[in-house]
């Protein structure tokens, strides 16, 4: 029995032979590979569309990339469904070169486009704004770009509050987007204050002192568009929608004052304040100062939360909230390389484990007037599951209840509670149950409706995910919205007015693949479905400022991006705007991924995969099959929009033909295609998956089924590991890279979320600590030192199970690494060099 630690390893597989492999794993192979982002650059053009709304709605212009280097700018008008050149490039670039500025026709570099009459062109181009007439191209204005512009601050860099009260100063927003947008402060608290709306086009003046920071708003969603901070003279701050704010460095943030802990509690009419002294609730009232407890059953082993109130908006009624604190624990581990230093140090930080005692609340509810408390009967709440004690309360706006969440520890039960505010009552409005798991951690979506008493709820009852709308009064559905064997992927806009629902959508045409994303409206009482793209592939979409229209880009792994111009009334075609060339990435003998389905192990539902093959595939090859791997039911994985290049792109280059698979217990398919998953992740859809690729290799020779190798990362680890262990006699090589390998030993929302509780022998029956021993053929385990995700520990209990089995393999222990060795440089060429070492028998030569 050998472990090879950090150890080069070159063995010969007597399953691996003949010429082809001799032809594979090369040096030019691995450089290839290494440069194949960088040459995967700038070459798929008119894919991209961004379109500047103008004022008024309905016209707008975008910039489009026709070449290397090149460039077109097109202006379309929506209500006369009109694709045009935006002005005549041959001309401009002319009128432009008159003027004493270079320029090519099909290279002009221009910003900030506006039409101010119908013949006039403004825009910007090297750092001067130009003032065209397009009767005859000649320049009206040419003058440098506004000496006082302000530079706007960067979006991730803004500051937490105003911090400086210098002197006196304004700034006057000038508004050159299409659409209205609002002035706000932000006030030295950190609030947003808003202030002035400023139309589109138009400008206005605004008092402030140097310092002060303001950002700039959309009126329809206060999506933040930029932000601005004042200086010590008057400046213009320019709001375009055509650039982004510059990066520039984040001015030094402000540390906020801590409240006083009085004022965390204050009521809405700020008549009282509620604090906690000696573990329990009290009362003061603020124009008397005077003191009143309000609850006495807090204790140190079961307080009440600060800050966790919650008032009526009629100020009469408090919830007060207590926490049975739950069980502490900590991952530790040695950092053995700490950065700047010489000796290594203990490194620990609060994890949770499945099985582990959470923290558990219980709400009550104090009269105000009365400094009365009543504990709420908990009979329909018994076992929150909650890792940090909060819950989600909400106070209805008549103060008649309130409402919060119940999750239930084992996620078969998920309710909506109602509490009557008079008698502190619960009932039940929303009581969803499953009798394997509720995926309450992806699936979960509730909209109140208050002027209506309704409520928007999302579930998977009737075996797809589907919305539901309910009487939130009677707590009973009125009637199911969408339905059908498709999924809801998400709620993007509730209409409360229009009585509307925009959302995602999967699996709405049969002829198409189920995971790809369509984008839809439907009225509350689930009529009027209109579905708002099309095109056989997975959608994105961007509404122009009053939602009229919408630009539809949709692609899939072996098409370029299609971008059309729809109509948001009822979806139809307005126009097509532009269709991506890949000609020249796909030239010569690189090819697209390529799309497969077949049966799964029911021989009924369809399994969905990718098949990536090198670029210098030559057919007449065998070549080995890698899978890649991830089956968390969390989601689904292969990927379906259009990329350049790809990390399994990268790998076959070296001489595999890779590929990726949803098996069955992965997402967005059935509830039933869901349920695999349950108290099952050993599967993995791992039945699925080999079916899948022997039907695959049916009709393509040039799949070496002998040679299969399998990797992953973190459930990926986990899965490509447990590959190993249930189907040895066909997966022959794996990488297993920072493995969640026993669920117990994991986060506990992810493992009890699909492994349920309380902890059973299922558990340790499936875990890979458990399953070592029955390891065949070649395994390397790589994990980071200092990985916070999953406990390392994990990887390096499978390692002494297989030692204790007497069992080869390979581990890598990376130092300095957190979560996925596989992608770092180093950890990725091991991976590379440990699938042409066992693969292609050979000695990789990647230097």
């Amino acid at each position: 029995m050998k472990v090879h630690l950090l150890s080069a390893l070159a063995v010969t597989l007597a399953f691996v032979g003949g010429s082809s492999a001799r032809a594979q794993g090369s040096r030019t192979d691995y450089e290839r590979a290494s440069s194949l982002r960088a040459a995967s650059a700038n070459q798929v053009f008119r894919d991209r569309v961004e379109p500047h709304w103008l004022p008024g709605g309905t016209t707008f212009w975008y910039e489009v990339k026709t070449g290397l280097g090149t460039r077109d700018y097109v202006f379309v008008d929506a209500e006369k469904a009109e694709r045009r050149p935006a002005f005549d490039h041959t001309r401009l670039a002319q009128a432009l070169s008159a003027a004493g500025l270079t320029a090519h026709p099909d290279r002009l570099a221009l910003t900030a486009l506006e039409w101010p009459t119908a013949s006039r062109l403004r825009f910007a181009s090297a750092g001067q704004q130009w003032l065209v007439t397009l009767e005859t191209y000649a320049v009206l204005e040419q003058t440098p770009l506004p000496a006082n512009a302000l530079t706007g601050l960067a979006l991730d860099a803004i500051p937490p509050a105003t911090v400086r009260d210098g002197p006196e100063s304004s700034l006057r927003f000038v508004n050159r987007t299409s659409a209205p947008v609002r002035a706000l402060w932000l006030d030295r608290a950190g609030e947003r204050q808003p202030y002035h709306t400023i139309p589109a086009g138009q400008s206005h003046d605004q008092h402030t002192f140097s310092g002060h920071v303001w950002l700039i708003a959309n009126t329809a969603d206060d999506k933040i568009l930029a932000a601005f901070e004042a200086g010590d003279t008057p400046r213009d701050a320019i709001i375009s929608g055509s650039n982004p704010p510059p990066r520039s460095p984040p001015p030094t943030k402000a540390k906020r004052a801590p409240r006083p802990t009085t004022a965390r509690g204050r009521s809405p009419d700020g008549k009282w304040d509620a604090a906690i002294q000696s573990h329990n609730v009290v009362l003061r009232d603020v124009a008397s100062g005077r003191e009143s407890p309000a609850t006495t059953d807090g204790t140190a082993e079961n307080p009440y939360r600060d800050r966790a109130f919650f008032w009526s908006p009629n100020s009469q009624k408090l919830v007060a909230v207590r926490v049975e604190p739950g069980a502490e624990r900590k991952v530790v581990f040695v950092d053995s390389s700490p950065k700047g230093e010489v000796q290594p140090k203990v490194v620990s930080f609060d994890y949770l484990k499945p099985g582990d005692k959470l923290p558990h609340p219980r709400p009550t509810l104090i009269d105000v007037a009365t400094k009365r408390s009543l504990p709420i009967n908990d009979a329909l709440f018994p076992t929150p599951f909650t890792e940090n004690g909060n819950l989600d309360i909400r106070w209805e706006a008549d103060s008649a209840r309130f409402t919060f969440r119940y999750n239930q520890r084992g996620h078969q039960v998920l309710r909506l509670i109602a509490v009557d505010a008079a008698t502190g009552t619960p009932s039940t409005l929303v009581d969803e149950r499953s009798t394997t798991f509720i995926d309450y951690s992806g699936k979960y979506y509730a909209h109140a409706i208050a002027a209506t008493h309704e409520l928007i709820w999302m579930s998977e009852r009737d075996d797809w995910n589907h919305l539901y709308l309910y009487d939130a009064q009677l707590g009973r559905v009125k009637n199911q919205i969408t339905r059908g064997a498709w999924v809801v992927r998400g709620v993007d806009r509730v209409d409360e007015d229009q009585r509307q629902i925009w959302f995602r959508a999967s699996g709405l045409f049969p002829e198409q693949d189920p995971y790809f994303v369509h984008h839809c409206r439907i009225a509350f009482d689930g009529s009027s479905l209109v579905v708002l793209t099309a095109g056989d592939g997975t959608h994105t979409v961007a509404f122009s400022p009053d939602r009229r229209w919408l630009s539809d880009t949709y692609s899939r792994v072996d098409l370029a991006p299609v971008t059309t111009l729809r109509r948001v009334s009822d979806g139809k075609l307005v126009c097509a705007l532009e269709h991506g060339d890949a000609t020249t990435l796909w030239s010569g003998s690189r090819r697209a991924p390529e799309r497969f389905s077949a049966k799964a192990r029911d021989g009924e539902t369809d399994i969905f995969g990718i098949i990536v093959r090198p670029s210098n595939f030559d057919p007449a090859k065998k070549y080995p099959v890698i899978e890649n791997i991830y089956a968390g039911p969390q989601g689904a994985f292969v990927p379906k929009s259009f990329s350049p290049s790809s990390p399994m792109q990268e790998l076959a280059e070296l001489g595999f033909i890779v590929v990726q698979i949803d098996g069955m217990g992965t997402n967005h398919r059935s509830k039933k295609f869901h349920n695999v998953a349950w108290k099952n992740l050993v599967d993995a859809g791992l039945p699925d998956r080999v079916i899948w690729i022997k039907a695959a290799a049916q009709t393509r020779p040039e799949m070496d089924l002998s040679r299969v190798g399998i990797y992953g990362t973190s459930a990926g680890g986990q899965s490509s590991l447990g590959a190993m262990l249930t189907h040895g006699d066909f997966y022959k090589v794996c990488v297993s890279d920072c493995g969640c390998h026993d669920n117990r030993m994991d986060k506990i929302w992810w493992n009890e979320q699909w492994m349920g509780w309380p902890v059973g022998p299922h558990y340790a029956a499936q875990s890979n600590v458990t399953l070592a021993p029955k390891l065949q053929g070649k395994l390397l385990l790589m994990v980071g030192e200092l990985d916070r995700n999953v406990d390392p520990a994990s990887t390096l209990q499978v390692a002494k199970a297989l030692i204790e089995a007497n069992k080869d393999f390979e581990l890598f222990v990376m130092p300095g690494a957190g979560h996925g060795v596989a992608g770092t440089p180093y950890g990725k060429r091991r991976q590379q060099d440990f699938f042409v070492r066992h693969l292609l028998a050979k000695e990789p030569r990647w230097e």
